[in-house]
């Protein structure tokens, strides 16, 4: 059974907790995560690039020159593609580049994106996961002492206001809540801080 180190917000170890099995402790699943990083920088993709068709250059209405006679090429207009000033061929138009995953590949994807995590030691569970106020240089000694140097996904129970406004000016630390986990950000963090009784609410959904 995989185990964590429990810390309290003075970045000192407190305890040992054993985590769930069924959630921090199966193989990770490559093909599910992969799957879901794919939909998620898909569905990143605003899709809106757009240039105009031979239908849709202005001009070109009349025929250049005769069909035949002149020596040259035949042409039906000058805003073929091939022409300057021509339509594009074949021109990206808006689009969605979104496509759905089943519910259960993505909660697999979260419980492999964990369970490698607890693998190589990269969960930090925290008793009482908060902050009296908002103070960045605060919250960023905590991360430090609890050995957090890079990116870092820092759940807790609920939105917690403070801690949010804490971490949103250290880069490539981001906060969410347990009941909207993302795979992708789970995959991308190097570390996984969680509060105690979020740890709770995500072994209880996900087991």
């Amino acid at each position: 059974m995989p185990k964590a180190n429990v810390y309290n917000m003075a970045g000192e170890v407190i305890g040992e907790i054993e985590l769930s099995d069924a959630v921090f402790g199966i193989e990770p699943n490559v093909t599910a995560m992969h799957t879901v990083v794919r939909n998620h920088l898909a569905n990143l993709r605003q899709g809106t690039q757009s240039t105009l068709t031979k239908a849709e250059v202005s001009g070109g209405g009349i025929k250049p020159w005769r069909q035949k006679g002149s020596g040259r090429a035949r042409q039906g207009s000058t805003r073929n593609p091939h022409w300057t000033h021509g339509g594009v061929a074949f021109a990206p138009k808006p689009r969605s580049y979104g496509f759905s995953v089943n519910k259960k590949v993505r909660a697999l994807a979260i419980r492999s994106a964990l369970s490698d995590k607890a693998a190589e030691q990269n969960v930090i569970v925290v008793e009482g996961l908060d902050m009296s106020e908002p103070k960045t240089k605060t919250f960023k000694t905590f991360l430090t002492r609890i050995g957090v140097d890079r990116k870092a996904v820092v759940v807790t129970p609920e939105v917690n206001k403070n801690v949010v406004l804490s971490a949103r000016n250290i880069p490539g630390v981001l906060t969410t809540p347990a009941n909207i986990l993302n795979a992708y950000d789970l995959i991308n963090a190097d570390k996984l801080v969680v509060d105690k009784v979020a740890l709770e609410k995500i072994e209880e959904v996900y087991a």
